[in-house]
């Protein structure tokens, strides 16, 4: 969740962690600090954005070859300037930064303070550090005493750790929270995410779960926290400096809106084989017999990542007729979840990263079943981690709020489930070619719904002020509709709640009176005159209803108070259009309301804590 940097090398540190921490600051912005050895140990710290500690430094001259920084999104402790990152020894020593929980810190709470340690803040972090001040007395080597601290260690971490007794060093360590390590000349850095390294190097290595490194000018050497050497093999990052910029956009969550036809057709590029009407992913060819072959699919992710889930059960059961379960990853991994060796389990994160998926992928290895993954992060842990997937290439996504990342996820669900359609005989190939043919169109429908963006701001302009949305869809824009409202809950901080909307008769209705906003996603499909019907009933008790229709539809602007027009598509792609409004609307809502679009309160891009 929370970012973090390090470097070793003939530069000045400073600049480099800032910028770093900079571009980090979607992982975490309740408090930014950094640690510095030139001599002696040098920490700077302080509640808020990067921008405050930046204020706080001023014109101080701080120049240290070695140093580390840290952006917190708080989870022991509240977000101040004493709870803030880096936390340091009894000696003024030893410094270091965690991304993590240590569950058992009030353990070794007791135990340190028994022994005569000082501990300053109500952090579990601050712990480890003492920990490891206490190792370091046994054994005068900084990588052994953190290797040994965290044996005794319960729980997911990320750290990095200097001191000035080896003011040469770095040691950084992982479990559940990633530490990547990036190769330069005569230089070497370390952080939480390959963002803050690229401007840097592209050479990089992924630590795993249990290992520990030392990080000098000139070398790494990795090591299990048991002490058995590893060889690591050095990767390259693949995307360009300029995705992480927002260029020219006010926010980095706008932009993201706007890539979509790009990242979008990115996801389809080379699979999707109009033509033949079916799909080439290479990433499952190794499992392919056992996925044409499985009786049941199991899909689990957390947020956003899980509505598209939802919309991906609905494309495989319609397609392939193959059975599908939906999961949050959080319950998965712990209701003993009943898997057979024949079942296929695809988990999905954006980050690869998700702690709750992590540990659902881990459950259902352990239970037997085949695991998939479908993520957007090379190199991330998930991808690691699972035996086959499908990467969705929709490009670094900074804005907290995902957009890109979810449209992605649908057009690599929808190839999926046409590619398996087509491999069990469900779908014969005129079939797969018209629905191959709208998957292919659907980057230019999206564009064309860029066209109506005045319109809702319009729209916003009416509705910014109300306390309460509802979201209303069927089919596979019931999931539609829950996105849509996380967005407008995450970004505008207005109560927003999605559901079915026959279910709207079933309690919600309640709630519908003249200053309750209505959002419908109603598509001329199958069931269209069904929503037709529900929003009659909106309408006869006051609700002002905001309707995302069709092109070609002349009956819904007789009901509703407001019309977003989206191109038609097939209903099991239609999702991907239709969440487009639902996004703007969200964001022009929280531009108009004053709230930080790109760093939503409360909030971190990358849950890697439980």
């Amino acid at each position: 969740m929370c970012g973090i940097v390090g470097y070793i090398g003939q530069k000045n540190s400073l600049p480099l962690i800032l910028e770093g921490l900079r571009r980090l600051e979607y992982r975490g912005y309740d408090s930014a600090g950094v640690a510095l050895i030139d001599g002696g140990l040098t920490i700077r710290k302080k509640a808020g954005k990067v921008s405050d500690l930046v204020n706080l430094i001023g014109n101080e001259h701080l120049e240290a070859q070695l140093g580390i920084g840290h952006t917190r999104w708080a989870t022991h402790g509240e977000p101040n300037d004493v709870n803030a990152h880096p936390h340091w020894d009894c000696n003024n020593e030893i410094a270091i930064i965690h991304n993590g929980i240590i569950e058992n810190y009030t353990t070794l709470k007791k135990k340190l303070q028994q022994v005569g340690h000082t501990i300053r803040t109500v952090t579990d972090t601050e712990v480890l550090v003492h920990l490891i001040e206490e190792m370091y007395k046994r054994c005068n080597d900084l990588f052994t005493a953190v290797r040994l601290a965290l044996l005794e260690v319960e729980g997911a971490y990320g750290i990095l750790v200097i001191s000035t007794r080896e003011p040469d060093k770095i040691i950084a360590a992982r479990k559940g929270s990633p530490i990547i390590i990036g190769r330069g000349d005569g230089e070497n850095l370390v952080a939480s995410d390959a963002a803050a390294l690229i401007e840097h190097t592209r050479h990089v290595m992924y630590l795993e779960d249990g290992e520990v490194a030392c990080l000098t000018r000139n070398s790494v050497v990795t090591k299990t926290i048991h002490d058995e050497e590893i060889i690591k093999q050095v990767d390259e990052i693949t995307y360009d400096l300029e995705e992480l910029e927002k260029g020219g956009y006010e926010h980095f969550m706008l932009k993201e809106i706007h890539e979509q036809p790009d990242s979008i057709q990115n996801s389809l590029r080379g699979r999707l084989l109009v033509n033949d009407g079916t799909v080439k992913l290479g990433g499952l060819e190794p499992v392919m017999e056992k996925l044409v072959n499985t009786n049941r699919i199991l899909l689990t992710a957390c947020g956003t990542s899980w509505h598209a889930a939802l919309v991906g059960k609905i494309m495989i059961e319609q397609l392939a007729h193959i059975p599908v379960e939906v999961d949050y990853a959080s319950e998965f991994r712990y209701r003993n979840p009943v898997l057979q060796p024949t079942d296929i389990v695809f988990v999905i994160s954006q980050s690869g990263e998700t702690a709750d998926t992590m540990a659902a992928l881990k459950e259902a290895k352990r239970k037997g079943a085949t695991v998939l993954g479908i993520v957007n992060v090379v190199g991330s842990t998930i991808a690691r981690g699972t035996e086959a997937g499908v990467y969705i290439h929709a490009g670094p996504e900074i804005g907290v709020a995902s957009t890109k990342a979810f449209t992605s996820q649908l057009a690599v669900l929808g190839q999926i489930a046409l590619l398996l359609g087509r491999k069990r005989g469900r779908l014969s190939q005129e079939v797969g070619k018209a629905l191959a043919a709208d998957l292919a169109s659907i980057p230019d429908k999206v564009k064309k719904v860029f066209s109506h963006e005045a319109q809702i701001k319009y729209i916003v302009e009416e509705f910014k002020d109300v306390k309460n949305f509802l979201y209303l869809g069927r089919g596979s824009n019931f999931p539609t509709a829950l996105e849509g409202a996380l967005k407008l809950k995450e970004i505008s901080y207005i109560h927003a709640e999605g559901y079915p909307a026959a279910e709207m008769k079933h309690g919600p209705i309640a709630l519908i009176d003249e200053n309750m906003p209505v959002v419908f996603i109603v598509p001329k499909d199958a069931i269209y005159e069904k929503v037709l019907s529900n929003m009659q009933e909106v309408k006869a008790r006051k609700g002002r209803i905001i309707a995302i229709a069709n092109e070609d539809d002349t009956e819904v602007e007789h009901i509703a108070d407001f019309v977003i027009r989206v191109p038609r598509t097939y209903s099991y792609f239609g999702p991907i259009v239709n969440v487009i409004p639902l996004q703007l609307l969200a964001y022009y809502m929280a531009v108009a309301r004053g709230c930080n679009v790109d760093q939503p309160r409360n909030l971190a891009k990358s849950v890697t804590v439980e």
